[in-house]
């Protein structure tokens, strides 16, 4: 997740959700990534600028979004194990 990456085979890498996924459905959790990391440096070049509470921050409002978007969809791939794990962290 933190990564941003999607291997195909268990043993490549380590990993943190597991997912059964079309290659339609890696494209869409792909360009979620890609939205996430947009939303990241928005938030790092604003966080530059002083004075604006987190809560009253629509870069980090983004940001929030586009993580919810991507435990959402993990959820909806994911084995039961990821499902439980999500679902023990409060996303679903």
């Amino acid at each position: 997740m933190q990564a941003g990456t999607i291997l195909e085979n268990q043993g490549d890498a380590a990993y943190e959700f597991e997912i059964e996924a079309t290659e339609d459905d890696v494209k869409t959790l792909r360009a979620l990534f890609e939205e996430r990391y947009e939303n990241e440096l928005d938030t790092f070049f604003r966080a530059h600028i002083p004075g604006v509470p987190y809560h009253f921050d629509t870069e980090n409002d983004q940001y929030d979004e586009s993580l919810r978007k991507i435990y959402s969809a993990l959820y909806q791939l994911g084995t039961e194990e990821t499902k439980n794990q999500i679902k023990s962290m409060g996303f679903a």
